[in-house]
């Protein structure tokens, strides 16, 4: 096939020319990713409200964000020797079922959580896919432009998600189920012009990752209920899953990875800075809701200057980081997103101007964390190890705040007066829940700090913040 000055291209060019015209389709559905978990993220206790379930409701948020932890992984893996043509369409496979499921489902709690999961492992195909596709067919020198369009897809989806739960839920949240269907869609160009090339097969760890994912499952199903036999499913499942990476012969993680004293301090500060991340927004809806009277809409604009700076500081975290050390990255990150919960524990209830300014301080910190954290943990072990810890802080990123909104949410107030107590003791209540919240948050960031500060110097052999690591 010639091109427009009529010279022949090679196939492999042709290849390469054809996957990247998908990368626009690819964002796009990625962004309905996001902006769904968001969404949903936004008004759980709205939904559990709706659907008489509001212990049930964090679910809605921890168990697919648990599924979205371990397909992150899974698909990482797969992308290296699977036709991302055929993962694609089983992506928008998994879309249009979880959809419908949810659309026609949704005056059920439990339809609505299995819903979600389903449909979170569809949508994620597409960021796996854009993320496969730019590192093999984007030139050299095109590759950051388009990882940095990655980024600000992130946060950019990040802050119209919170939007379009606000708008959706004054009509009915189930139509966020609707969203992701955009990727239908796309059909036909995918099919067309994504590679359809398969690699020599490679091993993916099923029983590893079932294990794990149960096991993550029960903890957080204990959390959410409190419920002993829960609790002794997780140790149960724990100890399998101990044994079972000791005496697999090609674990997803190995016993090696807890044996690396470096690696576990980079991958608590994970642990500990994203604990809060799925809890605050609905938290923030709580407040501006029950003392201030307002919408989730309202809300959400009150949020937009948080999710502006958090899409600014994100997409340049990387040269900022480079500027100031990857430890003071970290450090100002850290503080910042500590800050914002304790702002938030004094200030909410003061006016809607407090959730703002939380929210800058918050999600501004998380947007300029992400590079340094995950520089941090990938720093600890060898070049040949580097994708299993990048898919180990993927899955941790996500399991953290399923956890932490598992916790969090079971302790937040109800969206609606109940019945038999009076509006005074409703929001003395609900001041107090809120305020524990958003200092437990802080205090989480806060331990991540001082644990940093411990650890600097062995994350740092040379100057204890990573500055000369930077410079090289």
């Amino acid at each position: 096939m010639a091109n427009n000055n009529g010279v022949r291209r090679r196939p492999a060019d042709e290849t390469a020319a054809r996957a990247m015209k998908t990368l626009p389709q690819l964002i796009v559905i990625f962004i309905t990713s996001i902006l769904t978990i968001q969404g949903f993220n936004l008004v759980f206790q709205d939904i559990g409200n709706d659907l008489n379930a509001p212990a049930q409701a964090p679910l809605i948020t921890s168990i697919p964000g648990i599924v979205l932890g371990i397909v992150c992984v899974i698909y990482g893996s797969l992308g290296d020797f699977v036709s991302l043509r055929k993962m694609m369409m089983a992506g928008i496979a998994l879309i249009v079922v979880g959809s419908v499921l949810g659309l026609v489902f949704s005056s059920s709690i439990w339809a609505v959580i299995v819903a979600r999961a389903i449909q979170t492992a569809g949508t994620q195909v597409s960021g796996s896919v854009y993320l496969v596709v730019t590192t093999k067919y984007v030139p050299g020198a095109k590759k950051v432009l388009y990882f940095g369009i990655f980024t600000a897809a992130y946060q950019f989806s990040t802050a119209i998600g919170v939007l379009a739960a606000g708008w959706l839920v004054t009509i009915s949240w189930v139509w966020l189920f609707a969203i992701p269907l955009i990727a239908v869609i796309f059909i036909p160009t995918l099919w067309k012009d994504l590679p359809d090339i398969s690699g020599k097969t490679q091993r993916i760890d099923v029983p590893g990752f079932i294990l794990a994912g149960l096991t993550v499952t029960a903890i957080v199903m204990f959390f959410n209920s409190i419920n002993w036999l829960y609790l002794a499913a997780f140790v149960v499942l724990a100890i399998c899953f101990v044994v079972y990476i000791s005496k697999a012969k090609a674990p997803f993680v190995t016993p090696e990875f807890f044996k690396n004293t470096r690696y576990l301090m980079a991958v608590s500060l994970i642990v500990l800075f994203y604990f809060g991340n799925y809890a605050m927004n609905p938290a923030f809806n709580l407040a501006g809701g029950i003392f201030h009277g307002a919408t989730t809409l309202q809300v959400a604009f009150w949020l937009i200057a948080g999710n502006v700076v958090a899409t600014i500081l994100g997409v340049f975290s990387g040269p900022i980081v480079n500027k100031i050390s990857r430890g003071m990255g970290i450090l100002v990150a850290g503080s910042s997103m500590a800050l914002g919960g304790v702002v938030a524990a004094f200030t909410v209830d003061k006016g809607l101007w407090g959730i703002a300014l939380a929210g800058i301080l918050f999600f501004g910190g998380m947007g300029l964390c992400y590079a340094p954290v995950v520089d941090a943990v990938v720093s600890t072990v060898d070049v040949s190890e580097s994708g299993r810890a990048v898919g180990m802080n993927d899955l941790l990123m996500n399991v953290s705040p399923s956890i932490g909104v598992a916790i969090l949410g079971s302790m937040m107030p109800s969206p609606v007066l109940p019945e038999g107590m009076s509006q005074a003791d409703y929001i003395g209540d609900a001041s107090n829940s809120l305020t524990l919240i958003f200092l437990i948050v802080a205090a989480t960031c806060a331990a991540g700090v001082l644990v940093f500060l411990a650890v600097r110097r062995k994350l740092y052999p040379v100057d204890g913040w990573g500055k000369a690591d930077a410079e090289g």
